[in-house]
């Protein structure tokens, strides 16, 4: 069956009050290497069928991958008797009605193969044969997935949505493998990866740490590139549930009760949104809940989404909310959005720049091991990785040892000193979960890294 016959099937088999069935079909091919050698390649689908039973007030959930058509009354029997037999759903709402259907819904399920690395490709071995030149040896992965979701509810509400995404690293190591740099970069189809100036930029890193240096621990004026940025400030998005903060769990809580919803977080008037339709970094334009969390609600299923600020002019006004945690603690129905922007309060200097206007500071490359310390706080700790590099009067001096570092992204929007100019970035920590992030990097006076680390 195709996947809308998997779901109008399901909706009929379905015995419950209500029904949402969701298809979601993924394929993913990816490269990797290695030494400045290709060493495997391939392609790979996958298909996963979610049922939501809803019986009175009471929820039942079923998901399976691989699901035989011979199977599918199986599995939503299973979701109807999980719906039977459960409590009444805390969030339970009435399932978005109406009669909408995506224009795209009847054509097949889009698929990514090998081909989607054609230009790519060549690019790559140039710059194998370029490192191989200069005895350095890189190593890494590109990878790129398209998924079809097909959403059906018994409301009548047929919805799709097609999602690109594609990630790329690649680490450099120098000839005796003491010194490393690491790039990464995010894109929806490989044709917009300018493997050159990637390259060019792992040749410029291994070179600046051909000078090493020592450093202590402390408080260092440190340039923050987008990537690094991005991966706190999508940690600070993953715990800005408007649930958690009214409750008083979390760095969103204000003293004494309610949110700190209305309050100047930002030292400078930053911009932290989620726009489904913003050019680049688009994503489902409508909710997609396998499961209910705190922050999310399968009820909520097909709602439809829009740009939502998070921060404007530095100020916190929105957090996440579904419709019962809306309805809870009386603040609007903002749903979590699946791209997270970031923009200064104009154009801003390019990373570059920011570097030629520094007098004496630390560079990152990238943050890693990210953990959460302090939830009232948000207090973080990680390590720097793949290049700390000391910039004194405008230039880059060598590279230092790593880090440990102790930072909450909140009190860390307090104090920035400048903000440049914002792009389409990958985090590195988080590059398995979340790729649309667009970022500028920015100027801290006092980064806090807390202790030397031994990790390259």
């Amino acid at each position: 069956m195709t996947p809308q016959e998997t779901v109008e099937r399901a909706l009929a088999l379905g015995k419950a009050d209500d029904c949402i069935a969701i298809v979601t079909e993924s394929s993913t091919a990816n490269l990797r290497f290695a030494g400045n050698t290709l060493t495997t390649n391939g392609v790979a689908r996958s298909t996963q069928l979610t049922v939501i039973s809803v019986a009175g007030r009471s929820v039942g959930v079923v998901s399976r991958t691989a699901v035989r058509d011979e199977q599918l009354p199986e599995v939503v029997e299973a979701a109807d008797r999980a719906a039977r037999e459960a409590a009444e759903a805390e969030d339970f709402r009435p399932l978005v009605a109406g009669a909408e259907t995506s224009p795209d819904w009847a054509e097949p399920a889009a698929h990514t193969s090998i081909d989607v690395f054609r230009d790519f490709a060549p690019a790559l071995g140039e710059a194998f044969a370029a490192a191989e030149a200069g005895g350095r040896r890189l190593y890494g992965f590109a990878e790129h997935r398209l998924s079809s979701v097909f959403l059906g509810s018994s409301r009548g509400l047929r919805l799709r949505h097609d999602q690109p995404e594609g990630r790329l690293e690649i680490n450099a190591k120098s000839p005796d493998m003491t010194r490393s740099a690491w790039v990464g970069a995010a894109t929806k189809d490989f044709a917009d990866v300018d493997v050159p100036a990637l390259h060019a930029a792992l040749e410029q890193r291994l070179a600046w740490a051909g000078n090493r240096l020592e450093l202590p621990p402390g408080r260092y004026e440190t340039l923050l590139p987008p990537s690094a940025v991005a991966d706190l400030m999508i940690y600070l998005y993953w715990t800005a549930g408007g649930r958690d903060a009214a409750d008083g769990r979390t760095v969103f809580s204000k003293l004494g009760g309610g949110t700190r919803v209305g309050e100047t977080l930002a030292s400078l008037p930053v911009r932290l949104y989620s726009d489904p339709a913003a050019p680049g970094v688009e994503c489902a334009p409508f909710v997609v809940a396998h499961t209910s969390t705190r922050e999310r609600s399968v009820f909520d299923n097909g709602l439809p989404l829009a740009a939502t600020d998070w921060l404007r002019d530095g100020r916190l006004t929105s957090l996440i909310h579904s419709r019962h945690s809306a309805e809870v603690t009386g603040m609007p129905v903002t749903p979590a959005i699946d791209n997270l922007i970031m923009t200064g309060p104009d154009e801003g200097r390019s990373l570059e720049e920011m570097i030629a206007a520094t007098e004496r500071g630390l560079l990152l490359t990238c943050l890693w091991y990210i953990r959460e310390v302090d939830p009232r706080t948000l207090l973080l700790t990680g390590l720097t990785r793949d290049g700390v590099y000391l910039v004194e009067r405008g230039e880059v001096v060598g590279e230092v040892n790593n880090f440990r570092f102790n930072e909450s992204p909140v009190d860390l929007l307090s104090r920035l000193a400048e903000v440049g100019r914002s792009g389409r970035t990958l985090p590195r920590e988080w590059s398995d979960y979340f790729t649309r992030a667009v970022m500028p990097p920015i100027r801290v006076p006092d980064f806090n890294m807390s202790t030397v680390s031994q990790a390259s």
